[in-house]
């Protein structure tokens, strides 16, 4: 796609905001297609489109302003993405959604790629009996489909809780065995129309009530992990023949070695520090792949830490920003809340300062 071209960005949020900001530079605008007001992605967008996704009149108009429609957020209806695949190149596709908008289908290709999950099984309409022979208790009750930052899940250890969790949760759920984990991990990876494929670095993820805090790049594991998780990545993007971006999330531990957890076929939290750290950052990636171009080097040029401000956290923005070695980013929210994601900082390391030093 020639510069001038037009990107659609189903989503305002802050992702969809950092995809415009780097589509800037590469002479691409950028329509936005969100149900928000003033969303972030909105405030830096070339135009916006303020509607429902199943809005089918607002669809069409979208589809008449773009070159080609990407997403900032995976949950958006996919007989809206087919919609507008009808009319203009998607990337992703719904095939892509049809699966990563499914926690057991996204295990299930995972199994079929040859990586390694924790045990899983369907829970359908409260029938516990695929749970209690193939996972058991303690596990985690999940809602197949939406949810996120803990969101729609429940851990369980009787039968009991289960099936009083099945009643709060909904009918079609998930069932997964706990996994005592030391680290988690993820990796993003895009994919060209042409298929080639290039991954960033794996990272360290710290959580606190089930939300992102921070992000530590590089992960303190051993290079052939590492390796293993950047393939993994790779071979899933593959699988899914999508064209974008694909983060996977892991767990790890020395006993059950690299566990696949999830995936999202967008930018993810924990690729923000690839802005400043990196030769390529996620967001120009994506656009590089969604656009036809060549891919960008994902090599990294710093460590790095990345932390999320929540709620009013973001309030404090006199001090990172006074900081030359630290990057300050806030999306615009008007609406703050308790949790809710204002903003993030990335701070600067030399390379090998993670491993040398423990950070993390």
């Amino acid at each position: 796609m020639p510069p001038g071209s037009v990107i659609g960005i189903l989503g305002g949020g802050q992702l969809g905001r950092m995809i415009a900001l780097a589509a800037a530079p590469l002479g691409y605008r950028c329509a936005v297609l969100t149900p928000e007001e003033d969303s972030p992605a909105s405030q830096v967008a070339w135009h916006t489109i303020v509607a429902p996704y199943d809005d089918a009149a607002a669809l069409e108009r979208f589809a008449d302003l773009s070159d080609v429609v990407t997403l900032e957020f995976e949950n958006v209806p996919a007989q809206a993405v087919a919609a507008l695949a009808a009319r203009v190149p998607t990337a992703p596709d719904e095939r892509v959604l049809a699966v990563t908008q499914d926690r057991l289908k996204e295990k299930t290709l995972a199994r079929e790629a040859g990586l390694a999950t924790v045990a899983f099984a369907a829970v359908e309409r409260g029938d516990l009996s695929a749970m209690r022979e193939t996972v058991g208790f303690p596990a985690i009750l999940k809602t197949r489909r939406m949810g996120y930052d803990g969101k729609g899940q429940r851990r369980v250890d009787t039968l009991e809780a289960a099936e009083r969790a099945c009643r709060d949760l909904g009918d079609s759920l998930i069932a997964e065995a706990v996994c005592p984990f030391e680290l988690e991990l993820s990796v993003i990876a895009a994919r060209s129309p042409g298929g080639e494929i290039r991954a960033f670095d794996a990272v360290e993820n710290a959580h606190e009530n089930h939300i992102l805090r921070t992000t530590y790049a590089p992960a303190r594991i051993a290079e052939a992990v590492r390796a293993e998780a950047q393939e993994a990545a790779r071979r899933l993007a593959g699988r899914l023949a999508l064209v974008g971006l694909l983060a996977v999330e892991f767990f790890w531990s020395p006993e059950a070695g690299l566990l696949v957890n999830e995936m999202a076929p967008r930018p993810h939290n924990s690729g923000h520090w690839t802005i400043e750290a990196c030769r390529t950052s996620q967001f120009e990636q994506l656009v590089r792949a969604v656009c036809g171009l060549p891919l960008g080097d994902p090599a990294r040029r710093h460590d790095a830490t990345m932390t999320n401000l929540l709620g009013a956290e973001a309030d404090d923005w006199a001090e990172p920003v006074a900081d030359p070695d630290t990057h300050l980013h806030l999306y615009g929210k008007a609406e703050v809340r308790e949790g809710r994601k204002m903003g993030h900082v990335t701070r600067l390391l030399p390379l090998g300062s993670h491993i040398a030093d423990g950070n993390g």
